[in-house]
């Protein structure tokens, strides 16, 4: 009876074992420590053997075993990203997604993998950092949602690992004369609500809101900052521009928008912004279940466009921006930080904004 047959129709096949040194060794018929000196690039074997001994493992399919490799002190071939945000917020937003597609594209063009991990928090983040670090499972990291106090990358310049925050740090940090713990690639959020601004304005709108994300994250927080300084110098108050914060979802992006329009209607808002595309589909829904017509009524601006704001009637005027070449830059920033090059701070492209079908005039214009 073969082995196969006494195991059952049903039984899980076995794994197949990983080629050893050993393995390697037999059929090129050499000792192991040939084997060890060749695979390692290190004196002792001819080059003749160097090659034949190559060829043998990757013919067998063989790998370094990482914890080893981390040992002697080499690569490990992988750069970490953890992600300390509700899980229920990631499946429908594109941004992330687009953004670590850029970042695969240029990892895997090294052959660098990439070290996923979602989390509940930041103190779960760090720990995460942490272990990684000490167990050499990464050989450096992007950082994603700088908060206005963050402990990441000073924690990072201590360790020593190499670095690369996706985002704007402190507001001020890209002109403050203390340098920065870790390299930073940054958009201007500032510029580019600026351009939303502008926009509306010119079509007449003076009452707008602002469906936020989360507090404590630096690009919340410089958003908020930026309508304000914009409507004041337009001579709008802070009764008439205003923002409201969530955790990114659809729901309290509805929900939001729903507090909002429930607002008398002398003091209603004639627009509303919105901080990601999915919160903004999810508005429009809500203002058109209650008969609210958009644009005629209310104008809906999305903060990053997708095909949801491009499928969704109205089409939404949203900030346009290459999202995948984010990520690609911030990679592209990471491999040189591992190849030695400065810490250093680098701006993105300005997102613009396309308007579209779904801002207007508000009522009575």
């Amino acid at each position: 009876m073969t082995a196969a047959a006494a195991s059952g129709d049903g039984a899980r096949p076995r794994p197949a074992r990983r080629p050893t040194m050993k393995d390697i060794a037999r059929r090129a018929g050499v000792s192991e420590s040939a084997v060890s000196f060749a695979l390692n690039d290190r004196p002792g074997v001819s080059s003749d053997t160097r090659e034949r001994v190559r060829r043998v493992a990757e013919e067998l399919g063989w790998q370094a075993n990482s914890a080893a490799r981390a040992l002697s002190g080499e690569r490990s071939g992988c750069a970490g990203l953890v992600l300390a945000r509700p899980a229920h917020t990631l499946g429908v937003e594109s941004f992330f997604l687009q953004l670590v597609s850029g970042i695969q594209e240029a990892l895997s063009a090294r052959r660098v993998a990439l070290l996923f991990q979602v989390v509940e928090d930041l103190d779960t983040e760090l720990a995460v950092l942490r272990r990684w670090w000490a167990e050499r499972r990464v050989d450096g990291v992007l950082v994603v949602d700088p908060r206005t106090e963050d402990p990441r990358p000073g924690l990072l310049a201590s360790l020593g690992l190499p670095a690369v925050v996706i985002g704007g740090l402190e507001a001020d940090r890209h002109h403050a004369e203390t340098p920065l713990p870790v390299s930073n690639v940054w958009a201007d959020d500032a510029g580019a609500m600026a351009s939303v601004l502008d926009h509306l304005y010119s079509l007449g709108h003076r009452r707008i809101a602002h469906v936020a994300g989360m507090r404590g994250l630096a690009h919340t927080e410089r958003r908020i900052v930026s309508l304000r300084a914009e409507a004041a110098r337009r001579g709008l108050t802070e009764d008439e521009v205003r923002s409201v914060a969530t955790d990114y979802s659809d729901a309290e992006g509805a929900e939001a928008t729903r507090r909002i329009l429930d607002g008398p209607a002398r003091t209603r808002p004639t627009a509303i912004v919105y901080d990601n595309d999915v919160m903004a589909v999810a508005g429009a829904s809500v203002a058109a279940g209650r008969g609210v017509s958009v644009p005629a009524e209310l104008s809906v601006v999305a903060w990053d466009d997708s095909a949801l704001c491009r499928v969704t009637h109205p089409r939404l005027t949203a900030l346009v921006r290459d999202t995948p070449g984010f990520g690609r830059l911030a990679a592209q920033e990471l491999l040189a930080a591992l190849d030695g090059a400065p810490v250093r701070s680098v701006q993105g492209e300005l997102p613009h904004l396309e308007p579209r079908e779904s801002t207007g005039p508000p009522p009575g214009e």
